[in-house]
């Protein structure tokens, strides 16, 4: 019983033996994006508030919630964001909050995504969280994450 208990432990890679062990976190995500205001420039640009709730599945099974700050081009469809979302929820079964941060910079035909654990905002048994999200969203729009994080000691 203890070896069948140590193998799941260790299959999930989150054995106590292994803190700063990398681990992937993969699955899918909805994410509701609300206008809080707007500010159009006399230049075409635009700089808006949104605020968003997001529900995760997958391998993190969390809600969120957050506030982007973004700004648009009038030209190409061309923007940038920044922003924070606080998640709560559990991470290959360790429960517990944290904090990402954001920044993004899309352009039509590519993006440049930076999504990070905002160091020591984890909490419960996710103290000691670091790591780096990932996006994909299909043509349908469907959003996808890949999660890389090590789960150390806390500081």
């Amino acid at each position: 019983m203890y070896f069948t208990f140590l193998a799941l432990l260790t299959s999930a890679g989150l054995a106590a033996g292994e803190p700063n062990m990398t681990h992937t976190a993969k699955g899918d995500f909805d994410v509701q994006m609300t206008p809080a205001s707007e500010w159009p420039l006399e230049d075409g640009n635009n700089v808006r508030r949104v605020t968003l709730e997001k529900t995760y599945r997958g391998e993190l099974v969390a809600t969120a919630r957050g506030e982007l700050l973004m700004a648009g081009a009038p030209v190409d469809g061309s923007a940038a964001y920044v922003g924070v979302e606080h998640v709560e929820g559990s991470l290959k079964g360790r429960t517990g909050t944290f904090v990402l941060a954001h920044k993004g910079v899309m352009q039509p035909g590519e993006q440049h995504l930076d999504i990070t654990v905002v160091p020591g905002s984890g909490t419960g048994e996710l103290a000691g969280l670091e790591g780096k999200v990932g996006i994909d969203i299909a043509e349908n729009g469907d959003h996808f994450y890949t999660f890389e994080f090590t789960l150390g000691e806390a500081r």
